[in-house]
């Protein structure tokens, strides 16, 4: 059995916990990963890594990260660093090599920008908001898959910004997708004040108003729990657009039915660009994938493809006009 098949067939799904239309179901596992790292936000604190332009004048699709510590760093797919000329988020997941400079693939966040703010990047409390994460994947496993690289469709990540933040009420001068999670900094944070890893918890399925949005999934519960509040925000945010203050959750058996779903579905690997393999998982329904280091899956990130199946008249009124903007946006693309 491939290693992350095991890891997601071992998984016993936990009690969720929910708030304004968002669960989270904890995920638990008697595999715990044995490669020791320093998480990004860490590393940068004890001022052991450095993240700048790849030059002077810079490349949009990438960033130069300087780890000078004994030890890898792992970035998060999602994670947005901020600073320098502008803002940018991981393209994937990368666990960067020890003592070492390594070019990383990244994703613009910030259209109206091109100018130094700073000589470095500091990284932000959150990832991508949830449906950007996702669209973004989904067109990085496509270069993978076509090219072996790990671009992403740089004009739909603009075009989800710009329609996630005229939903929002949250447009800034330079398009900064910073500008939706401040200007909702206050509804974000008691997000995350009602959300806490539980013992041993590893991952979490993350839901939005009763429909399974997606999995993170980490090697060992210390990562999951520093990174929980981040991955809170980038799923609360999603809340928040669609206005839907429902206690409705997932039956803890589709929650299985998701899992079991991915366990089945195939997978292909390709030499990171750090230290491991990318992985990616075709199965029906889903965006997944990942990063594998010798026999230990670091992370796996999975989302649903977007449907609806609610049967709440007015719920299912919200979720048709952010369907709607969607193709507005679309067609403006």
């Amino acid at each position: 059995m491939h290693p992350v098949q095991s890891v997601l067939a071992q998984l016993k799904i936990g009690s969720p916990q929910s708030y304004r239309g968002l669960t989270v179901f904890p995920l638990t596992s008697p595999a715990k990963g044995s490669i020791d790292y320093l998480l990004l936000s860490d590393a940068l604190a004890a001022g052991l890594v450095s993240v700048r332009e790849s030059s002077f004048h810079g490349s949009v699709p990438d960033l130069v990260v300087e780890n000078r510590a004994d030890r890898p760093v792992l970035i998060v797919d999602g994670e947005e660093l901020v600073g320098a000329k502008q803002n940018r988020v991981a393209n994937l997941t990368l666990l960067v090599a020890a003592n070492k400079r390594t070019t990383i693939p990244v994703s613009c966040v910030e259209a109206g920008r091109w100018s130094y703010q700073s000589d470095e990047f500091a990284v932000a409390e959150r990832v991508q908001f949830a449906r950007g994460r996702r669209e973004k994947l989904a067109s990085v496993y496509s270069s993978m898959r076509a090219s072996g690289s790990r671009r992403s469709d740089q004009g739909a990540v603009w075009a989800s910004i710009d329609e996630k933040a005229d939903a929002m009420a949250a447009r800034s001068p330079t398009s900064a997708m910073s500008s939706i999670f401040e200007t909702h900094a206050t509804s974000l944070d008691e997000f995350v004040k009602r959300f806490a890893a539980s013992s041993g918890q590893m991952g979490g399925v993350f839901a939005v108003a009763g429909e399974i949005c997606g999995v993170d999934l980490f090697d060992k519960p210390e990562t999951f729990a520093a990174l929980l509040p981040k991955l809170v925000r980038s799923y609360g945010i999603d809340a928040l657009e669609y206005g839907l203050d429902t206690d409705t959750a997932p039956r803890k058996q589709a929650v299985s039915e998701f899992l079991g779903n991915l366990s089945k579905g195939n997978l292909a690997e390709h030499a990171a660009v750090g230290l491991g393999t990318d992985f990616r998982i075709e199965a029906c329904g889903v965006v997944a994938g990942g990063l594998m280091v010798e026999s230990d899956m670091i992370h796996l990130a999975a989302f649903a493809e977007e449907r609806v199946s609610v049967a709440d008249t007015g719920t299912r009124q919200r979720f048709a006009g952010y369907r709607q903007r969607r193709s507005s946006a679309a067609r403006r693309a």
